[in-house]
């Protein structure tokens, strides 16, 4: 299907500006509570992390639920359920060893950091500066891989890094809102504005 022919994705994306927001909110406090705690129990890091992956999974299928039909509705409904189970497993399997867990992780990171970019690149005709949803998924596929590469790191640096990926991944994902926001389902990219 050509782009002509691809209904646009905006409006479903302005349309849930909101959840979008919270994913990002929610994303930055799992981020600032990694860093500011960076000496957590792993049981904790555990139950924050699965907390976090739960919500930023159902706000995912709630903005794929309102999004109407097309490529966006199956991307976010997909980054929604693998959110969930990943947070599912961290939550209801906290004996599982911090090397699968991190795998879990990586590999939530990565699918979930690709899904971004996929809806990025889906939204470039649509908006300016879809470079912010695609950075955030850019910086989940590197966390994700840099879990991959070294799976044996100590816990107060995966803490660190969790954190930090959190907290960068959450304002591009803040940012995107406000300006999808601002944008609305209007004149795609390219347009002219003026009469």
């Amino acid at each position: 299907m050509s782009h002509a022919q691809r209904p646009p994705m905006l409006p479903a994306v302005s349309g849930n500006w909101g959840a979008l927001a919270v994913r990002g909110v929610a994303a930055v406090l799992f981020g600032l509570a990694a860093l500011i705690w960076p000496g957590l129990t792993l049981a904790v890091l555990i139950i924050l992390y699965g907390a976090y992956a739960i919500v930023d999974g159902l706000f995912a299928i709630v903005a794929g639920l309102r999004a109407g039909s097309g490529t966006h509705k199956g991307l976010l409904l997909a980054e929604g359920a693998v959110g969930i189970l990943a947070g599912l497993i961290a939550v209801f399997w906290p004996g599982v060893s911090a090397v699968v867990l991190l795998y879990i992780i990586a590999f939530w990171g990565i699918l979930g950091g690709l899904l971004r970019i996929v809806g990025a690149l889906l939204l470039r005709r649509e908006i300016d500066n879809e470079w912010t949803m695609a950075l955030s998924g850019i910086l989940w596929v590197i966390f994700g891989m840099v879990l991959f590469v070294l799976p044996g790191a100590g816990l107060i640096s995966l803490a660190w890094l969790i954190g930090i990926f959190a907290l960068g991944a959450g304002m591009m994902l803040i940012a995107l809102a406000l300006r999808v926001r601002r944008e609305g389902p209007g004149e795609p990219r390219g347009s002219s504005r003026t009469t």
